[in-house]
């Protein structure tokens, strides 16, 4: 059976900053990285954890880049876009973009879509190679 993983359940996982919780979520994760059960973790969950770390906790960007691409390394996280995703993490942690410029580049750069926006940054990276990231 999949799981869809709320933005709380992430946090919780992240921050350990409540004991039930942490184990609660920890107990899931272990499981989701050993294959052992399937995840989804939507692009909307994505972007929320995101602002909560950088907003709320103060998280610098590439760590908050480097602890969601782990999650998305778990074995059995089965996003169907989960390129986009990790490749939206890694072009956030080193650019100031926000989550959702992020994943609008991966998207457009990943599928071969144009992407169509009036932002020159944006633009200039989605006319540039994929190792641009």
């Amino acid at each position: 059976m999949k799981k869809l993983v709320d933005a709380n359940v992430i946090l919780r996982y992240l921050l350990k900053d409540d004991d039930l919780l942490f184990k609660k979520a920890s107990s899931l994760f272990e499981r989701v990285k050993a294959g052992e059960e399937r995840a989804i973790i939507p692009e909307c969950v994505l972007a929320e954890c995101v602002y909560v770390l950088l907003k709320i906790y103060k998280v610098e960007r590439r760590i908050i880049s480097e602890k969601l691409k782990g999650l998305f390394s778990y074995k059995g996280v089965i996003n169907r876009d989960k390129k986009d995703l990790i490749d939206s993490l890694t072009l956030f942690g080193k650019s100031n973009f926000s989550i959702v410029d992020c994943i609008l580049c991966a998207r457009s750069i990943n599928s071969g879509i144009q992407l169509f926006t009036f932002d020159d940054g944006l633009r200039k990276i989605t006319n540039a190679a994929p190792s641009k990231y």
